[in-house]
């Protein structure tokens, strides 16, 4: 679907944000890409929403009533929205507008593919195929160089103290099929420890809710100088995971989310994802052999080693297709 029905007025833009923090940051990250306004739309789930796309259809069926009472007219020219859950509402809601309603999603709908005009298919998913659909590397992000240059700004000189090079620990946790044990945790510290200590530099260590009781023991088998915030200390606004990933000259990730993964590639220094087996289900470790393969990230082993890659941002080339296909 190719149009160039905006190319006098942009659309109004909804971004359809659900809880699941990845997507929201994925939606967010290709609508900022955009450069124009849009409106964010909360989506919360009742329980319809487990069953499958294929009996959903195009429907708001999935969620809750206060959810519904959001979506209302003037229908938006053009919505941006990421995951299954999200799609059948995406497609009510380009039925309701009467068809003039440009459909972009993030990772495939499951069903109804024929409706969108533009999914974003990360390759690690193995989705399906069409002339909609593009392929990526990883997740998009709003982790561009300008805002990463903010970031900066903002956290500098606040680890001063610490020895260089500075690498981040960025650390996940445990998904629904998967454990984030404490000895992994030991072993990521050490890890870790042993990278910091060959470089002669710290960690900037951040730990995130699906840590758990993980972060405990990880934080005490940290044996190098450090700066550790654990997840849910302070404020939004104390959390310096962006700003860990602006200042610091390495990353080291856990491999279970690939948003946190696409991320720490973001710039252009040193990427190692911990990724042991236990950890990490089959599609992941298809993201990391993309990674690994593009050059974006090397396997944690505790050595260091300084190389560079280029920023890894897809939100910018879907960005790109949308204004392609729309005229804009």
């Amino acid at each position: 679907m190719t149009t160039d029905k905006f190319s006098n007025a942009p659309p109004v833009i909804w971004v359809l944000a659900d809880g699941r923090a990845g997507n929201r940051s994925q939606c967010l990250g290709v609508a900022d890409q955009l450069g124009l306004a849009y409106e964010i739309k909360e989506l919360d789930y009742g329980p319809l929403a487990a069953l499958p796309n294929g009996l959903l259809g195009a429907s708001l069926a999935g969620l809750t009533g206060e959810s519904r009472a959001r979506l209302s007219p003037p229908w938006p020219g053009l919505v941006i929205a990421a995951g299954r859950r999200t799609a059948p509402v995406a497609r009510k809601i380009g039925r309701l507008g009467g068809g003039g309603c440009f459909l972009a999603q993030i990772m495939h709908p499951g069903a109804g593919a024929g409706d969108f005009g533009l999914i974003a298919q990360p390759r690690h998913d193995r989705g399906g195929d069409g002339a909609n659909v593009i392929p990526i590397t990883g997740a998009p992000h709003p982790l561009t160089a300008e805002r990463l240059r903010e970031e900066a700004g903002h956290w500098r000189g606040r680890f001063d103290d610490l020895p260089k090079p500075w690498i981040a620990l960025i650390v996940g946790g445990g998904t629904r099929r998967r454990v984030f044990s404490e000895s992994m945790a030991r072993e990521l510290a050490s890890l870790a420890s042993r990278m910091a200590a060959t470089a002669g530099g710290s960690l900037l260590v951040t730990t995130s809710r699906r840590t758990g009781d993980a972060a405990g023991p990880l934080i005490d088998a940290i044996d190098a100088p450090s700066r550790i915030y654990r997840w849910g200390e302070g404020g939004e606004d104390d959390n310096p995971y962006h700003g860990y990933l602006a200042l610091a000259d390495a990353v080291i990730v856990t491999g279970d989310s690939a948003s946190m993964c696409s991320e720490a590639c973001a710039g252009s220094g040193p990427v190692y994802i911990y990724a042991p087996p236990a950890l990490t289900v089959a599609k992941h470790a298809r993201l990391h052999d993309d990674l690994y393969e593009q050059g974006y990230a090397r396997p944690l082993t505790g050595e260091y080693e300084d190389w560079t890659h280029p920023p890894l941002n897809p939100a910018q080339e879907i960005a790109a297709a949308i204004r392609q296909r729309l005229g804009l």
